[in-house]
C-alpha cells in the first residue's frame, strides 16, 4: 500500500487585483501551465522575540508561472499555517499552497486488520495472528504447518539452569497450532522457534504496519510549495512566524587599569538557529518584547473536537536586581535614532533603521584592556586584537561553525577595535524595543552564534550598596546608559584590571537612565542601623457635626554607622526605606530616590567610620465619631486638657453625657429589680401549685399578689426613666450638632527610643 499523502490548498487573494474589463485578453486566455521546477525562496529577514517566536521573511524573484518552495521542520508547520502571508509584488497571484502531510498514526493503523497498537508486545503480535495459516520451524518434530489457535502463558517451577537460587518460578509461553492434518500441537515459544505467516496478504499487512511505524518516527522536513501565477519577472515575499529558542542578552563591563570614571560596556545576543533553513546573509533584528502568540494544531488532520491546553511554565528565581531612581533624568526625553521620544511613550511608527553602508559588524576586542588574547571561530582563524591587553581576558571565544570569529557579516570578516556607529540601531514600536543589525548575518541551520549588539563607554562608578533587605553590603556599579539603545535584561560580568570581579543580572535600562548593578559581596564595609527614635506630637484638633479629628505629626530618626576596613576610600550607598505619607526631615539629602527607598551617598575614608542621620516627618489624621450613649466621657475629659478654652466648650456636652449615663444606669438597676421580682413570682407560683388545697398555700397566695404589684410598679418606674433617657439623648444630640471648634495644639508629645531598629520592608 502506498503511503497516503494529503495535500491541503490555501487560496490567497492577490495583492493587486486584475480588472477583467481592463485586460480582456488576459481574462479570456487559458492559464499557462506552472513550471514543474521548484525554486527555493531563501530567508532574507529574521526578527526574534523574547517570548520564543520568530518572524521570518523569504524573498526572491519569480518569472511567469513558477513553483516556489520553502522547507520547514515538522514543529514549525502549525505556526506557519497560522501566520503564512504571501505577497506577489508584480500583480501575480498564488493559485495554491500545498505541503506533505500524514494522517495520525492511530488513524492509519485503523486501516489495517491486525488490530495492534503503535507499541505492541510479542503476545499482542501472536494474538493478531490467531486463525491465520503459519509455518513453525525449530520445534521438536520438524516443520509444522497449520493455523495458529492461541498463545498462553504458564507459571512453572524453574530449572536449576534457569534459577540459580532453586525453588523459584518462571513464566513460559506456549503456542497452540492446529496442523493441516488436524493434529493439535502445543509448542513452547523459545528463541529458536520461528513462525512465518503463509498468507501473502497478511505478510503485506505486517510490512505496512512496520512501514507506518518507521515513517512516523522519522523527523524529516516539511516541503511547502506555492504556485505563483503571473507574467514577467517580479518580486515574491513570503512571511510567517515560528517557534524558536529565546534569544538571550549578556553583557561585559570592563574597567580600565587607571580609573577614569567610565567603563566599556559590551553587549552580546545569543541566537540559535534550529529551524529548517540556513540564514545566509539575513537582516537580523532582536526584539525585547513578547507579543501574544499561541499554537493551533492546523497541520494535523482532526477527527474529534478536543481542546489543546499548553503546559504552563513557572518563572525561575533570579539574583537580586535594583530598581531605577525617580530623579529628574528619568523624566526627561531620550533620543532614539535621532528622534526625540519619551522613554515610556514611544511612537508606533519609529522604525528608522540606519541605512548607511557601515563596515561589516564582526565583533573584535582589540584596544580594550583586560580583554587581550584572541577569539577563534570553529571554521575560522584567530581574531587577534591590536590594542594592549593583560592577556587574561576571555580570549578563548565562542565562535560557532559560521566562519571566522563570532559570526560572519556580509561574507567579510573584520578585525576591529569595537562595534562602529551604525552597526546596530534601535527601533521602537508598541511597547517593544528592537536591535537591528545594519549588516547581514549568516547563521547556518542547527548552529548558534553570539551576535554583538553594543560596545560603548558609559559613565560608571564603583560603589558599595547596603540595604535592610540584605545585611551583607554588596559591591556595585552605578551605570548610566549614554547610548541610544535600550539595554535588554540579561546577565553581566565585571572585569577589573584584567581579572574577573563578579557577575549579576540587570533589568532593562533605557537611554539616559542610571542603574545600580551589584556583582559581589564587600567584606570590608559594615553598616549598623541603630539609635532609632520616634516622636509623636498631637498638634491640631477640630470638631464638626459629631466628628472629632486629631492631627498628629510623627518624626522618625535613624542613625546609620558605616565602617570601612579597606585600605582605600569607599563610596557607600545606604538605602533607607520610604514610609507612606512621610517626607525627609534632615539636612542630608538623598542622591537618588526610588519608588521604595532613599539612596544616600556616604564617603568613608580608610579605616574610618561615618554616621548618617536620616529624619522623616509624617502627618496622620484620626477621626473619632462622638455619638450619644457611647460613654466617651473619659475621652472628652482628656480632650479638655489639651488647650485652654476647650473645657468651657465641652462642659455642656460633658454634663449632658453624665446625665444620660446616670439615666442609663438607673434603667439598668430597675431592669435588674424586675428580673428579681419575676423570679420570686415564679417560685411563689410553683409553691402554690404544689400546696394546692392545703392551708399553708394561703400564705403563698398573698406573697404572689404582692409580687405582682411590685412588678407592675417597677415597670411604671422604668417607663418613666426611659422617657427621661430619651429626652436626655435628644439633648446630647442637639449639643453635639451645635458643637464646633478648630484649634492648634503643641503640648501632647510622646517619644520612644530604640537601641537597634530594622524597619518593616
Amino acid at each position: 500500500m502506498n503511503r497516503l499523502l494529503v495535500f491541503v490548498f490555501f487560496c490567497i487573494v492577490p495583492v493587486v487585483a486584475q480588472s477583467p474589463a481592463a485586460h480582456p485578453a488576459k481574462t479570456a486566455a487559458p492559464p499557462a501551465a506552472v513550471s514543474a521546477v521548484v525554486k527555493d525562496l531563501p530567508v532574507r529577514k529574521v526578527v526574534l522575540y523574547k517570548n520564543g517566536v520568530g518572524y521570518f521573511e523569504h524573498a526572491g524573484t519569480v518569472t511567469g508561472n513558477q513553483k516556489v518552495g520553502i522547507d520547514f521542520t515538522s514543529s514549525q508547520l502549525n505556526d506557519v499555517l497560522q501566520s503564512l502571508t504571501v505577497l506577489d509584488g508584480g500583480g501575480g497571484r498564488i493559485a495554491g499552497v500545498n505541503y506533505n502531510s500524514t494522517t495520525p498514526l492511530a488513524e492509519q493503523l485503523k486501516s489495517l486488520s491486525l488490530g495492534m497498537t503503535d507499541d505492541p508486545t510479542s503476545t499482542e503480535l501472536f494474538q493478531a495472528l490467531r486463525g491465520q495459516r503459519v509455518e513453525v520451524t525449530g520445534a521438536p518434530g520438524g516443520v509444522i504447518a497449520g493455523r495458529l489457535m492461541s498463545i498462553e502463558s504458564r507459571t512453572e517451577k524453574a530449572a536449576k539452569s534457569e534459577d540459580p537460587g532453586d525453588g523459584g518460578t518462571v513464566d513460559k509461553f506456549y503456542l497452540t497450532v492446529v496442523a493441516t492434518s488436524g493434529a493439535v500441537r502445543v509448542i513452547e515459544l523459545t528463541p529458536a522457534l520461528s513462525v512465518r505467516p503463509l498468507d501473502a496478504n497478511l505478510q503485506g499487512q505486517l510490512d505496512r504496519y512496520l512501514q507506518l511505524l518507521s515513517s512516523t518516527r522519522s523527523t524529516g522536513l516539511r516541503h511547502l510549495t506555492m504556485d505563483a501565477l503571473g507574467q514577467g519577472q517580479r518580486q515574491l515575499q513570503v512571511s510567517y512566524i515560528s517557534e524558536v529558542p529565546v534569544w538571550k542578552s549578556t553583557y561585559r563591563l570592563v574597567f580600565p587599569r587607571v580609573a577614569n570614571g567610565s567603563a566599556t560596556m559590551q553587549g552580546w545576543a545569543v541566537v540559535d538557529n534550529t529551524v529548517g533553513a540556513d540564514w545566509d546573509n539575513v537582516q537580523l533584528s532582536l526584539v525585547a518584547g513578547a507579543p501574544q502568540s499561541f499554537i493551533q494544531p492546523l497541520s494535523q488532520p482532526l477527527y474529534t473536537r478536543r481542546p489543546e491546553i499548553p503546559i504552563a511554565t513557572e518563572a525561575q528565581t533570579t539574583p537580586q536586581t535594583h530598581e531605577s531612581g525617580e530623579d529628574e533624568n528619568r523624566l526627561m526625553s531620550s533620543t532614539i535614532n535621532g528622534q526625540l521620544v519619551a522613554p515610556r511613550s514611544i511612537p508606533h511608527d519609529i522604525r528608522t533603521v540606519a541605512e548607511k553602508q557601515a563596515p561589516p559588524a564582526s565583533f573584535g576586542v582589540a584596544g580594550m584592556e583586560g580583554l587581550g588574547g584572541s577569539i577563534h571561530g570553529a571554521n575560522g582563524g584567530p581574531m587577534t586584537g591590536t590594542g594592549s591587553g593583560s592577556g587574561n581576558g576571555f580570549g578563548a571565544g565562542v565562535g560557532g561553525n559560521i566562519g571566522g570569529g563570532i559570526y560572519r557579516a556580509s561574507g567579510v570578516d573584520r578585525v576591529s577595535d569595537a562595534i562602529q556607529e551604525g552597526d546596530v540601531s534601535t527601533n521602537a514600536f508598541d511597547d517593544f524595543f528592537e536591535y537591528s543589525l545594519a549588516q547581514p548575518v549568516t547563521i547556518h541551520q542547527n548552529e548558534s552564534a553570539m551576535v554583538p549588539i553594543l560596545q560603548q563607554e558609559f559613565p560608571a562608578e564603583h560603589v558599595t550598596l547596603w540595604s535592610d533587605r540584605d545585611a551583607q553590603p554588596l559591591r556595585a556599579v552605578w551605570l548610566e546608559n549614554k547610548s541610544n539603545l535600550t539595554l535588554d535584561s540579561g546577565s553581566f560580568s565585571i572585569f577589573e584590571s584584567g581579572e574577573f570581579a563578579g557577575e549579576g543580572l540587570l533589568d532593562p535600562i533605557h537611554p539616559g537612565e542610571k542603574r545600580l548593578l551589584s556583582y559581589a559581596a564587600d567584606q570590608a564595609v559594615r553598616v549598623h542601623h541603630g539609635g532609632f527614635a520616634q516622636t509623636r506630637t498631637l498638634h491640631h484638633i477640630a470638631m464638626h457635626q459629631g466628628l472629632l479629628v486629631e492631627s498628629t505629626t510623627q518624626v522618625d530618626e535613624s542613625n546609620y554607622t558605616v565602617t570601612n576596613a579597606a585600605p582605600e576610600t569607599r563610596t557607600v550607598i545606604v538605602e533607607h526605606p520610604r514610609k507612606p505619607n512621610a517626607t525627609l526631615d534632615s539636612e542630608v539629602k538623598p542622591t537618588e530616590t526610588t519608588a521604595t527607598a532613599y539612596r544616600f551617598r556616604v564617603i568613608v575614608e580608610p579605616h574610618q567610620s561615618v554616621t548618617l542621620h536620616v529624619g522623616e516627618r509624617a502627618t496622620f489624621k484620626e477621626t473619632i465619631r462622638i455619638a450619644p450613649g457611647d460613654d466617651r466621657t473619659g475621652f472628652i475629659v482628656s480632650v479638655t486638657k489639651l488647650a485652654p478654652g476647650l473645657e468651657e466648650k465641652l462642659k455642656p456636652l460633658m454634663d449632658a453625657e453624665k446625665s444620660l449615663s446616670d439615666l442609663n444606669r438607673k434603667i439598668g438597676e430597675i431592669e435588674a429589680k424586675e428580673k428579681t421580682l419575676s423570679d420570686d413570682e415564679a417560685r411563689d407560683r410553683d409553691n402554690l401549685t404544689a400546696l394546692k388545697g392545703n392551708d399553708a398555700g394561703k400564705r403563698f397566695v398573698e406573697e404572689l399578689n404582692r409580687a405582682e404589684d411590685d412588678i407592675q410598679q417597677a415597670r411604671k418606674d422604668r417607663e418613666g426613666v426611659e422617657k427621661d433617657r430619651d429626652a436626655a439623648r435628644a439633648q446630647v444630640e442637639a449639643i453635639i450638632d451645635r458643637l464646633a471648634f478648630d484649634q492648634d495644639l503643641d503640648v501632647a508629645t510622646e517619644s520612644n527610643q530604640f537601641g537597634d531598629r530594622r524597619p518593616n520592608r
